[in-house]
């Protein structure tokens, strides 16, 4: 690793955005941590890819559900020892379980708001335990344009709009101690996540976002690899759209 290259923990980072993000840091020749659900073929596959990287650092996936707490205190203390440290905290795990509110289950509310919003918080809490000892870190974590109402996605909107007053909470009770958290807020990509969308919102996208397109999950990740460098240590509570200038979701 070379003076400038950290150790960071990228949740849901086998696929989509997440591994677009881990691709970014692995070129800085960072050593990085994976996290996934469910799929031990694409985390297999994720990690082979990463490790092809020239001078990439070490590489670890490891499967975790960051709606249990308990687990993702586990799964932090074995991603410190196997990375010797942790420097960056990317909370990316997400999920949609799109409904009209009117007929949205208990369980769709629920599984978004445990996943989204309190996973994110599970895991920026053990990573705090570590970083205040450091007294460095950095915590970014990935909201989206939803956060400002989106229709059929009461849930999403809810778990996406509260992981901006967490961050800014974070940001002010922990910027003392060297620790910064902020958000990177996406607008419409081409990504997994994104298929299961009605083709219409791709659509109204295109004919109202200023810069005429989606955005790709690579320039959402130049976003990423920036506030979580050591030297945006002066960011800190922000919010940063990466959506081609349309900030609100159809």
């Amino acid at each position: 690793m070379s003076e400038t290259s950290q150790r960071a923990l990228i949740t849901g980072g086998t696929r989509g955005l997440g591994l677009a993000i881990a691709r970014r840091l692995a070129a800085e020749g960072w050593s990085l941590a994976l996290t996934y659900r469910s799929n031990e073929e694409a985390a297999q596959a994720a990690r082979a890819e990463l490790e092809a990287i020239e001078g990439v650092g070490s590489v670890v996936v490891r499967k975790l559900d960051v709606r249990m707490s308990g687990e993702v205190e586990d799964a932090l203390y074995d991603i410190i020892d196997a990375l010797d440290g942790l420097d960056v905290v990317v909370n990316n795990a997400g999920v949609m379980r799109n409904q009209a509110a009117a007929m949205m289950s208990d369980e769709a509310w629920q599984e978004v708001i445990d996943t989204n919003l309190s996973g994110s918080f599970y895991v920026a809490r053990a990573a705090l335990m570590h970083f205040m000892g450091q007294r460095y870190g950095r915590i970014v974590t990935i909201s989206s344009v939803a956060q400002e109402g989106a229709s059929g996605q009461a849930n999403y909107a809810a778990s996406k709009a509260g992981l901006v007053a967490l961050t800014k909470s974070l940001a002010k009770e922990y910027g003392p101690r060297g620790i910064t958290a902020n958000v990177v807020v996406p607008g419409l990509l081409e990504t997994e996540m994104t298929e299961e969308l009605d083709a219409r919102v791709g659509e109204h996208w295109k004919q109202h976002c200023p810069v005429g397109r989606t955005g790709s999950a690579a320039e959402v990740a130049e976003a990423v690899w920036f506030l979580s460098r050591r030297e945006a240590g002066f960011i800190n509570g922000a919010v940063l759209h990466v959506s081609g200038g349309l900030d609100v979701a159809p």
